[in-house]
């Protein structure tokens, strides 16, 4: 039986080496021994290498650094806090406590390319709020110190002033390695949109346009936040905030609009078409006929033969296409028909949606007043400072997603993106489903948070949800277009509910030995399962470390008088239960016939087989059945 090697297979995906892997496929000359050697490298790129010490590129103090944190894998892992929870067992909500550099490493495997939207409000580098505490980039480590999961002390919260000399930079070594594991868990289709103001908005589209590229730039949203002028400003009232929006690659389609009443009276029916009204397009090309050449031919009125060529704008359609046109009965040449050059016919009946504008006014996305009242509906009293409206949040979804769709918000704040996708889900029956990240960034004790017990921001986030999920279920069960109450059967796969998880270290103990000494003895590491750690918490480190979604289906059964958790119906057996017997394993090889998809793999704890001996024989009737792939911890 092979040994599961915590430390070896890591908690999370190692970027560098499938970085080098892919590499080495493209260019197998340019990869030794798992080194690359960039002179070969050069050699065979040619051309396409740039020598040129100037070059446009956007660079800071600590880039460098920032990109290499991105690529070192997390050694942590994710528990389950059940007690926090709700529908623990049906729902495919996820919020994460925890420092979102770690959560995204450690989420890598498990949603790499299933996301369908991302949206974060992020810090906005003002200089007057939470950044993050002194290296809080670095690990870890220092994240369960600051947290108090682990002894340490020294570690603050840095404002990050504009009197620190690196105020720019501070906050782009915060935001880049984190944009840059996030873009991995992007679906080709999906896109990202970011909240910011004026301090950065410059800063991150230099940073957006490296990590997704130029030429995925989808908009930069203005959004009204606030509608009325304020007189105690010194210059100008600031009243807009930006969304910029970035998609993974060409495959993103932004969602359309509904049509409107007056968008479809802008159509009518001069002739009376029988396929219905109707509105014309320009004949006319924005560009010369010097510049289009190709579109430039002479055209007829049918009616007055008059002959005209093109002047100063080149025609929209090729020849072949006017013709085409002409033949369809889709050109119109006025009242009277006399028109020197058409229109083209656009009917009603073929038209599109709306297409979304970079503008969004208070009334179609919320405002800052709006922000405050949705959260305080839920949570009375000011508990977190300027929170994003619900229909700010909801329109971004609605322009990105379809019913099904994944979506993440690694800045959670007060969990309006939850909010949003909860009740967008409540009205339609849709099965979005959210993952939030947030810091457990402590609450001031002299903050109205902390005097109603919430004592981090983490804590607010969470308990907004669990309202959000309790108001809808007070509203009754859905109703469809018609007012019909929906049955269970057609709203089970919607259940209302959230997963709460906690980062923290390994429930594995890694042989970190002293040199000198060599303590603790690798003897006493031969448990290497904390004491601390529940069967759910190495459950769900197993799920990291096989790419499983968090929130798959769990089936706990008893094996011969031992519990066995089967995972995905058949795509991970697992079973850490002490003095593990040979009926066990032949319980779950009987399980083969039964489970759709078939058993891929089974993992025990190396500890809880009594001797070799059944371990031996564990791993040869497993075999007979077929499941080859057999780990122990």
């Amino acid at each position: 039986m092979d040994k599961l090697d915590p430390k070896a297979d890591g908690a999370s995906a190692d970027i560098t080496a499938e970085n080098i892997a892919a590499l080495k496929a493209l260019f197998p000359e340019c990869v030794t021994e798992g080194k690359v050697d960039f002179e070969v490298l050069r050699e065979l790129l040619g051309s396409a290498i740039e020598d040129r010490p100037e070059r446009y590129s956007f660079n800071w103090n600590g880039k460098s650094r920032a990109r290499r944190i991105a690529q070192t894998p997390s050694t942590g892992t994710l528990r389950p806090c059940r007690e926090e929870s709700v529908n623990w067992d049906t729902t495919q909500n996820i919020f994460i406590e925890g420092d979102n550099l770690e959560v995204l490493k450690l989420l890598q495997k498990s949603y790499h390319k299933r996301v369908k939207m991302i949206y974060i409000d992020p810090p906005y580098n003002t200089g007057n709020e939470f950044i993050y505490p002194d290296k809080y980039q670095d690990n870890l480590d220092t994240y369960l110190r600051y947290t108090g999961q682990k002894d340490g002390s020294g570690l603050k919260l840095t404002a990050n002033s504009e009197s620190s000399g690196r105020y720019h930079t501070n906050w782009l070594n915060m935001m880049f390695p984190r944009l840059k594991l996030a873009r991995n868990l992007l679906r080709d289709d999906g896109a990202i949109f970011v909240s910011i103001d004026d301090h950065e908005v410059h800063n991150l589209r230099f940073m957006l346009n490296e990590i997704f590229g130029e030429d995925n730039f989808k908009a930069n949203i203005i959004w009204q936040k606030r509608y009325t002028r304020s007189n105690n400003t010194v210059d100008f009232t600031t009243v807009v905030e930006h969304v910029l929006v970035y998609a993974k690659s060409d495959r993103f389609t932004v969602n359309l609009l509904p049509r409107t009443e007056e968008a479809d009276a802008r159509y009518s029916n001069p002739d009376n078409d029988v396929r219905g009204p109707w509105k014309g397009a320009s004949f006319l090309n924005p560009a010369t006929p010097e510049e289009r050449p190709n579109l430039c031919y002479p055209i007829q009125n049918p009616r007055t033969k008059l002959v005209t060529n093109p002047t100063t704008n080149a025609w929209r359609r090729s020849k072949a296409e006017f013709d085409k046109l002409s033949a369809e009965g889709l050109l119109y040449w006025g009242k009277d028909g006399t028109q020197p050059v058409p229109s083209i016919k656009m009917f009603l009946s073929e038209g599109r949606g709306l297409t979304p504008i970079n503008f969004w006014p208070h009334e179609y996305a919320g405002n800052t007043d709006d922000g405050t009242r949705d959260l305080s509906g839920l949570i009375p009293g000011k508990v977190f400072d300027n929170p994003k409206p619900v229909a700010l949040v909801r329109r971004c979804i609605e322009h990105s997603c379809d019913e099904s769709s994944l979506i993440l918000d690694f800045f959670a704040g007060s969990s309006v993106t939850a909010d949003a996708t909860l009740e967008l889900n409540a009205e339609d029956s849709g099965e979005r489903r959210c993952i939030l990240v947030q810091l457990p960034e402590p609450c001031s004790p002299s903050s109205e948070a902390f005097k109603q017990g919430f004592r981090t921001i983490a804590d607010i986030g969470k308990e907004r949800v669990r309202r959000v999920i309790r108001r809808i279920a007070d509203r009754g069960p859905p109703v469809d277009g018609n007012g019909k109450e929906l049955s269970q059967d057609s709203i089970a796969g919607n259940a209302m509910g959230v997963r709460v998880f906690r980062l923290d270290a390994s429930n594995f103990f890694p042989w970190d030995a002293d040199l000198d000494t060599l303590e603790p003895s690798l003897l006493d590491a031969v448990e290497n399962i904390k004491t601390d750690r529940t069967e759910l918490d190495i459950l769900h480190e197993l799920l990291l470390k096989y790419g499983l979604d968090l929130a798959i289906p769990v089936e706990q059964r008893e094996i011969a008088g031992k519990t066995v958790y089967v995972v995905g119906a058949g795509a991970l057996i697992v079973c850490l239960a002490d003095g593990v017997t040979l009926e066990v394993a032949e319980g779950i090889a009987a399980l083969k016939a039964e489970l759709q998809p078939e058993i891929t793999r089974v993992v025990f704890k190396d500890a809880g087989f009594p001797n070799d001996v059944v371990k031996t024989n564990t791993v040869q009737i497993l075999r007979q059945a077929g499941i080859d792939d057999v780990k122990s911890l």
